[in-house]
């Protein structure tokens, strides 16, 4: 996945997309954010926006 881009992704997509990653290939946000360099911050602000919410124990936004 080219992690370039998620600044201009659609925030419903943008959900999908690291719901998918977190689910397959990472065992926690910050493993993801580290690894791509992403700003995790960043990331949970945005998915608030539209009212997403990382929870730990699932290990996905909802």
């Amino acid at each position: 996945m080219d992690w370039s881009n998620i600044e201009k992704m659609d925030t419903n997509l943008l959900v999908g997309v690291v719901n998918t990653a977190l689910r397959n290939h990472f065992s926690s946000l910050e493993d993801l954010c580290r690894s791509n360099d992403i700003d995790q911050d960043w990331l949970c602000k945005r998915l608030a926006e539209e009212d997403y919410e990382y929870l730990v124990a699932a290990n996905q936004f909802r």
